[in-house]
């Protein structure tokens, strides 16, 4: 565009040049050797501007017949290459599409056309068709060959840790990881490796470096920053809790100020402070986190803050935190837990029946068939409540890649990912609820009445130990994840209505 406007004003420059000549006649006089020659001014002008652009057309057509041979060269030089990166292109569609045999064939017709030293490419595509083609040697000494290369080295390393990951080599992979993280920090998939490294040896420290410098260099954004410290955080602060108190205190801060709405954290937090003797500040992290979002774990740590209280005395903390939040299950789960300890026995009654009304749990059956034992009333009501407790609706459990832990962790121990434990119901555990009728008789046993048919028995998923937590007493379960149901003593006499009806009956036990 600019070109084209310069052109147009150059020729408006010429023409206004003219113009003002012809306006103006003259003649132009030129005496040389004894011989006299006169032009109009015009006609002297225009002779000078023809003899310009006959100047300026001489040395183009000299130039370039000089040049020719250079433009020539050129010339063919970028039909080659346009070609080279047809093929390339050609190979690494095909590469992407699993055509090995098209790739290896692109690749060698690229190589002849273009220099793999100028492109770096080729030796990409090269690695590509051996990895298709299943020549795991050739592509594991390709890779190795572009990692020595310090313009490829990352490239390799890439390929390096995939190829190990693809084999099952996990040291393999994790060696080549870790030195891609130390060359380029701000790789995601080096520095998600290198944190898992990290964290499996307990060095919480090293994962915050790590995810400082990833947070300077703008890798992920502010709030997975805050989230990913505050979990760190965390971890290190349960693991300092009963070695280094100030330590343990001041890391669960941080993690509780990043993310109010992390449960671990104020409990570890609230833990801390208890240790220290500091009752108020630790009663206050865990209202308000309970303010939040509600959690058994928040209720178990306020209800025991101080070890050696009576009963009345927890009673009366649980009071306290329930009316925070006095239509949620977990509220009234927790009071009746409390009311169970100090044996008032109808009020509890009252609290559990009431956490059932709002959510039919396995929690609120077990701690319903506790008060029922504990009141010494029938036994059919404790079996028709553990009946119940087997079929109802599942409790949330600490949950990370399919894996059901007692206790929550910062990392999964499947996978390694950050922040991977939620809070929830288990997908293995969700079954199709059934009706179970209670028998007000002594020692009569319950009436299972199956409209669908049952569903299979959950998988059983294996926690590790180190996350295994001691068994507690029925009433203080809030989980029946780790409840095996065994049959009872008295399984009672079937009802006399039951073979006179036309339904479908089955055992539970």
């Amino acid at each position: 565009m600019i070109r084209i406007l310069f052109f147009v004003i150059l020729v408006f420059a010429l023409a206004a040049g003219f113009a003002w000549l012809a306006d103006r006649p003259g003649d132009l006089v030129i005496t040389w050797q004894n011989m006299r020659y006169e032009v109009t001014l015009l006609v002297a002008a225009t002779a000078l501007a023809a003899l310009v652009a006959v100047i300026m057309l001489a040395w183009w057509l000299v130039k370039n017949i000089v040049r020719s041979p250079i433009l020539i060269q050129r010339h063919f030089r970028a039909r080659k290459r346009d070609r080279a990166y047809q093929s390339i292109s050609t190979g690494m569609i095909a590469a992407g599409a699993g055509d090995g045999e098209l790739a290896r064939r692109m690749t060698k017709q690229a190589a002849k056309l273009l220099s793999a030293d100028q492109e770096p490419l080729i030796k990409l595509l090269d690695a590509q068709a051996a990895v298709l083609e299943r020549r795991n040697d050739d592509a594991r000494a390709m890779f190795e060959e572009m990692s020595n290369d310090p313009e490829t080295r990352l490239l390799g390393l890439r390929g390096l840790y995939l190829e190990a990951e693809r084999l099952g080599e996990r040291e393999a992979a994790r060696h080549y990881a870790l030195r891609a993280a130390e060359l380029a920090p701000q790789l995601q998939w080096a520095a998600n490796v290198a944190l898992e490294d990290k964290l499996s040896g307990g060095d919480f420290d090293g994962a915050l470096a790590l995810i400082d410098n990833q947070k300077h260099m703008g890798v992920s954004g502010k709030d997975a920053d805050k989230r990913r410290r505050a979990v760190l955080l965390t971890g290190k602060a349960m693991a300092l809790l009963d070695r280094d108190l100030a330590a343990s205190k001041a890391a669960a801060m941080e993690a509780n100020r990043l993310a109010p709405d992390l449960v671990p954290a104020a409990v570890t937090l609230a833990r801390a402070l208890f240790k220290n003797g500091d009752l108020r500040k630790g009663s206050g992290v865990l209202e308000a986190a309970w303010k939040v979002a509600p959690h058994p774990e928040i209720a178990s740590a306020y209800v025991h803050a101080r070890l050696g209280d009576s009963s009345p005395d927890r009673l009366k903390r649980a009071r306290k935190l329930a009316s925070a939040h006095s239509s949620h299950a977990d509220s009234h789960l927790a009071l009746a837990r409390a009311l169970l300890d100090a044996r008032e026995l109808a009020e509890a009654r009252k609290e559990a029946e009431a956490a059932f009304d709002i959510r039919h749990s396995e929690a609120a059956c077990l701690l319903l068939a506790d008060i029922e034992q504990a009141s010494g009333g029938s036994q059919g009501k404790v079996r028709a409540w553990l009946a119940k407790a087997v079929r109802a609706e599942p409790d949330p459990a600490w949950t990370a890649d399919g894996m059901v832990s007692a206790n929550w962790a910062p990392y999964s121990p499947v996978t390694g990912h950050i922040d991977a434990f939620e809070w929830k119901v288990p997908v293995g555990r969700l079954q199709p609820a059934i009706e179970v009728v209670i028998d007000e008789a002594e020692d009569a046993a319950p009436a299972i009445v199956a409209y669908p048919a049952p569903a299979p028995e959950p998988a059983i998923v294996l926690v590790p130990e180190a996350t295994i937590a001691e068994p507690a007493p029925l009433r203080d379960r809030t989980t029946a994840t780790d409840i095996v149901p065994t049959p009872p003593d008295d399984p009672g006499v079937e009802p006399e209505h039951v073979n006179a009806a036309p339904r479908r009956w089955f055992r539970l036990f």
